[in-house]
């Protein structure tokens, strides 16, 4: 079946294919479907890294002093 989507090869050491395959049994994905689902998963685990780190940086110059009230906030958004 030919397809429009976009295809990655890849080589892989045995031991991670076989729990590759053991995990697309156990789900009843395809090999494929199964190796899309663990990258869709690596990638929204390093974007989480990522932001967190981003969030450990500005909580490093948060002054609470400086910060919005939520009364300070709505009324700034309503202005807009």
């Amino acid at each position: 079946m030919s397809t429009k989507r976009p295809r990655i090869h890849t080589v892989l050491d045995l031991p991670l294919f076989e729990i590759v395959e053991r995990l697309a049994k156990k789900d009843g994905h395809s090999l494929s479907e199964e190796a899309a689902d663990l990258i869709r998963e690596a990638v929204a685990l390093r974007e989480d890294r990522t932001l967190d780190l981003f969030a450990q940086a500005r909580r490093k110059t948060f002054d609470s002093k400086k910060a919005l009230t939520l009364e300070q906030l709505r009324k700034r958004l309503k202005a807009r």
